[in-house]
């Protein structure tokens, strides 16, 4: 029942080469830098894990985070909403060369999508995209004098996510609006890495503040001063 492990390292050790990768966040909030670093470290010691799918709300911003993944040539498919947030640079890059495929999900579609995977249910209905490109070839159907696009539940192999705190059954609380998509990740993912700022013991959290239970998370590590991708990124940190 103790999912501790010792490091970051040690928590992404298995993630192998073409793996669906989840990772939480919402821009830098609720970003699992430290287990996305870990990662990097990893390739760029054994050129292991690659071709990976990465989900996840953007394409990452500077060269921290998924964006050095991107940039150090691990990302073969990005699925994500918003491509070109801010400072997109290194996803622009390999996708104007032709380096990295993307599928483009609407940011509510995309929740769904993730939320029906955990859930075990394998599609639903929704009219965002109708009669646009991101619908074509999809199967659609009208309730109510009213066009809808069936979209397929999206699941992983893995999900990196992050949160503030944890005890050693895997239970987990989220900061505010870190939680975001990371409970929903949890729950789609075949195994599911977290870390969190603070790590205690069984029933060291009131059972009424759990947000992720036990049962979803596979792995948890401590990382007791995470670090914050915007700040990363304003201060010009390349990793």
């Amino acid at each position: 029942m103790d999912k501790t492990i010792s490091s970051v390292a040690e928590a992404v050790a298995d993630i192998p080469d073409g793996a669906d990768v989840m990772i939480g966040g919402f821009g830098g909030s609720g970003a699992p830098i430290e287990l996305i670093h870990a990662l990097i470290d990893r390739f760029r010691t054994t050129g292991s894990p690659k071709n990976l799918t990465v989900v996840n709300n953007n394409a990452g911003n500077g060269y921290i985070g998924i964006a050095a993944m991107i940039k150090a040539g691990m990302v073969r498919k990005m699925v994500c909403s918003f491509p070109r947030s801010s400072n997109a640079d290194a996803f622009n890059e390999k996708y104007l060369a032709g380096d990295i495929e993307l599928e483009l999900v609407p940011q509510g579609t995309l929740a769904e999508r993730i939320r029906a995977a955990g859930a075990g249910i394998p599609a639903f209905y929704t009219p965002t995209s109708f009669g646009t490109e991101l619908a074509e070839g999809k199967p659609t159907e009208e309730f109510d004098g009213k066009m809808y696009v069936r979209e397929r539940w999206l699941k992983a192999d893995f999900a990196l996510i992050k949160g503030e705190k944890g005890d050693a059954f895997g239970n987990m609380t989220y900061r505010m609006a870190g939680r975001n998509f990371n409970p929903l990740m949890a729950m789609a993912a075949a195994k599911t890495i977290a870390q969190v700022a603070e790590l205690g013991e069984p029933g060291s959290i009131d059972p009424q503040q759990v947000v992720t239970p036990g049962i979803f998370v596979d792995v948890i590590v401590q990382v007791s001063e995470p670090q914050q991708e915007e700040v990363l990124v304003r201060t010009g940190v390349v990793y």
